[in-house]
């Protein structure tokens, strides 16, 4: 165990603490029998801090309980810094209280402006922000940024470094929801950037100012707030050695301990000042701050929030069909709440922040914890998230107000009945797709046109009309050839196709999957615009989109005109996942450098690859109506049809980006039988083993099983192979990419020698992918190098999208 100062610890009688004018404390002390605290309970707090320290978890903190009186119970254990040099904890250490920021500062604000009818909570953000409306973003409103249901994700890819906070505001604004506002709750700094951003605009001044003059100046919380000054630099308590922008933080070249520089990658790239991270604050500080929310909004008798103000922030404001329940800004009731302890009882609120501070305030009893700590000083592996929720049920059982009644939590149903409600579908109307627009719009965009057509089984209207028909029989317009991609014209084969002619129209049948991948200029004569109907499933190295990417260099080089008739994204169209295509594996499998999983429709990549690429097409795509980004096929209203032979429903195409991604090594992936893309197996593999192995990993939104499966044709065909079948518990949490290389990982673990990995590195992208699971590198941290290129796709592909 290593050395630790032990500063005192203060147990004192409740004082009430007023801020007279000029900035003097008269404390008046307050008769031991009105605390509301059994103050020899609290001295159990001690222990569990030493020992949390000597388990590596901290280096030290400073734990305050206070209740509506004042400060009941202080302690500063341990270290605040361990390098370069050790310096003891103290009471007055100041920390960077990081997501406390959203609470503290970020809300109090919003809410010190819906008071003075300045906000609406319901005013949508496109109020403040117009820019922000893009890609369906235009129903969020201020209440959903403060509960974390506006459908955004987390942050911004912390991999891409940027600098400046016009920039982190431009890149929110391009942001795609995942999903619809309200539909779910994604914990999401986003969301207060957003509100940080709005408070600077409706105010006319910078955050940081509003924040000093409005919140910590008024409460006397004197050392608090952004960009602390140098005076303070000797209190502070350091958190990580991390480059300026750099993410994650790590010792080497340009890394400096960050020490009164905030934590958080996206505050530090803003300038340091954020709607969700950049105040600096101490025990005290956050103490009177508590103290004014249990006095219902007062402090040192000087009112400074309105008693509904306070318990509008403070009571339940999600849906009623969220599990997560969440205040305004505030958490009550989440999967975050560990540091409410088990014994504070319902209506208790509280938040915490990243650098291992947090907060819990219980209104009835006016008792709060201010738990502060640097637990990521100096390596980024400490972890306080048992340690806070201890220390909250030893405050919670000092509690004697005979008023307080202990009540049993019960996640998700302290509210109210809250039934466990399926995910709402984002599609208010069945979606019409190109074709149906086009038919809508009396084929006005090819009256007078000879067209080619390029499509298969899976173009057809919403009614089940073969775009072929309508096409054959669309007044002014003269179908003049078929061309079928990868395979063919029905969808049925596995293998190179023919040039022939359609039986029921008689018209030629070009293969693009035949002797020739690309349209030939005799393929092209006599046509001047070429039609794209086709269902795409969302990946890569799904070959349709290639097609589509060499119909429009061709057509280029002829002055053919390309019309993309838009299909839905099956899988939906803002997940991304997985490495970008090197050069070495680009070719019909990988036209263009991408993730596997791309999050586009095929006419917005066709947009996409015209632009990048300055192919110069004359290009134009029927968008479809009522689509939504974060949809997935089963809530389109739309008939599946299998987009190729293997791919027979939704949950195939789900788990298709990565069991696809390794299908060319020497291992079956279920072609052959009932149920392609859903299983995996080889003669070689022992099955029992390679689920339990999976299973261990806990993927989320996935569980394995093992099964023997014969194959009737394909790898394998005639022979009964042993592996795992995959269950998609989850395809929200699912990330299909990762699970394909932790299949292959597991294999090469298990049967080093007997897996062979063939031709897998050109779905994947890459050799080095292959070479370093081979080394035995975790596939966790492959996955997580893919971040970066991920990040510049999102920032790429936001110009092309049409939805």
């Amino acid at each position: 165990m290593r050395p630790r100062a032990r500063p005192p610890v203060h147990l004192a009688i409740p004082v009430i603490v007023l801020w007279a004018l000029g900035g003097a404390l008269i404390t008046a002390a307050a008769p031991e029998d009105e605390s509301s605290l059994d103050q020899t309970r609290l001295t159990a707090i001690r222990p569990l801090v030493e020992a949390a320290i000597a388990d590596h978890k901290l280096p030290g903190a400073v734990v305050l309980v206070g209740d509506r009186r004042g400060t009941v119970y202080t302690a500063a254990i341990g270290e605040r810094a361990l390098i370069p040099s050790r310096e003891a904890m103290t009471p007055d250490t100041v920390f960077d209280v990081a997501s406390l920021t959203k609470v503290v500062s970020t809300t109090t604000l919003v809410i010190l402006l819906v008071e003075e009818g300045r906000l609406g909570l319901d005013d949508p953000v496109t109020r403040y922000i117009p820019e922000f409306g893009r890609y369906g973003k235009q129903r969020i409103s201020i209440r959903h940024l403060l509960t974390h249901t506006s459908g955004l994700r987390p942050d911004l890819d912390l991999a891409v470094e940027f600098q400046g906070r016009d920039v982190a505001i431009l890149k929110t604004i391009e942001e795609v929801p995942v999903a619809a506002p309200g539909q779910r709750f994604i914990y999401s700094d986003l969301n207060f950037v957003l509100l940080g951003e709005i408070i600077a605009r409706v105010t006319g001044q910078p955050l940081e100012q509003v924040a000093a003059s409005r919140v910590f100046g008024p409460l006397g919380m004197r050392d608090s707030g952004y960009l602390p000054s140098s005076t303070l630099l000797s209190r502070i308590a350091p958190t990580e050695s991390c480059t300026p922008l750099g993410w994650p933080c790590r010792p080497g070249p340009g890394s400096t301990m960050l020490r009164g520089i905030v934590h958080d990658p996206t505050a530090r790239r803003m300038g340091r000042v954020a709607g969700h991270a950049g105040v600096f604050s101490t025990a005290d500080d956050l103490a009177r701050f508590c103290r004014m929310l249990v006095n219902e909004g007062t402090i040192d008798g000087v009112r400074f929030l309105s008693p509904l103000a306070v318990a509008l922030m403070t009571r339940a404001a999600t849906p009623a069909d969220l599990m997560q329940v969440r205040g305004l800004g505030w958490d009550i009731d989440s999967r975050f709440a560990a540091n409410r302890g088990d014994l504070f009882p319902v209506g208790s609120f509280g938040h915490t922040g990243w650098t291992g501070t947090s907060l819990w305030i219980d209104p009835v009893s006016g008792v709060y914890v201010v738990f502060m700590s640097n637990r990521v000083h100096p390596d980024g592996k400490g972890d306080v998230t048992i340690l806070r929720g201890r220390i909250a049920s030893v405050v919670a059982g000092a509690i004697r107000d005979p008023k307080v009644t202990p009540i049993t939590r019960s996640i998700g149903t302290d509210f109210g009945p809250r039934p466990s409600t399926p995910r709402q579908s984002p599609i208010t109307a069945p979606v019409s797709t190109g074709i149906d627009v086009l038919a809508a719009e009396q084929f006005a965009r090819l009256k007078g046109r000879r067209v080619g057509l390029v499509t298969n089984h899976t173009g057809r209207t919403r009614d089940g009309s073969s775009t072929v028909d309508v096409l054959q029989h669309a007044p002014g317009v003269t179908l003049v050839a078929l061309f079928s991609p990868e395979h063919g014209l029905r969808g049925s084969a596995d293998e190179k196709i023919e040039s022939g002619r359609d039986q029921a129209t008689g018209l030629p049948v070009y293969s693009l999957y035949g002797d020739t991948l690309r349209p030939t200029a005799a393929m092209l004569q006599g046509i001047d615009t070429l039609v794209v109907d086709l269902q795409d499933v969302g990946v890569r190295f799904y070959t349709y989109i290639s097609t589509v990417g060499y119909l429009l260099e061709e057509s280029a080089a002829r002055n053919i005109r390309v019309v993309v008739l838009d299909r839905p994204n099956p899988v939906n169209g803002f997940a991304i996942e997985g490495p970008v295509a090197d050069d070495a594996a680009r070719g019909f499998t990988a036209y263009y450098a991408m993730p596997t999983r791309h999050g586009m429709t095929i006419g917005e990549l066709a947009r996409l690859f015209n632009g990048e690429k300055k192919i110069g097409a004359d290009l134009a795509v029927v968008p479809m109506e009522h689509w939504s980004r974060d949809a997935w096929f089963d809530e389109t209203g739309l008939t599946w049809r299998n987009p190729s032979p293997n791919m027979r429903n939704m949950n195939e195409a789900v788990l298709y980006p990565g069991v696809g991604s390794i299908e060319a090594a020497n291992v079956s992936v279920g072609r052959g039988t009932d149920t392609p893309f859903e299983q995996i197996g080889a003669p070689w593999i022992d099955g029992p083993r390679l689920a339990a192995m999976l299973n261990a990993r806990q993927l989320p939104g996935i569980r394995f099983y093992p099964v023997s499966f014969t194959p009737s044709s394909n790898k394998f065909a005639n022979t009964t192979c042993h592996g795992v079948y995959m269950i998609v518990t989850d395809r929200d949490a699912l990330l299909p990419v990762r699970v394909g290389i932790e299949i292959a990982a597991a294999l090469i673990r298990i049967n080093p020698d007997q897996f062979d990995s063939g031709e897998t590195w050109r779905l994947l992208g890459s050799r080095s992918l292959i070479e370093r699971l081979r080394a035995g590198d975790d596939p966790a941290d492959i996955a997580q190098s893919w971040a970066k290129d991920e990040g510049k796709w999102r920032e790429l592909r936001a110009k092309y999208l049409l939805y």
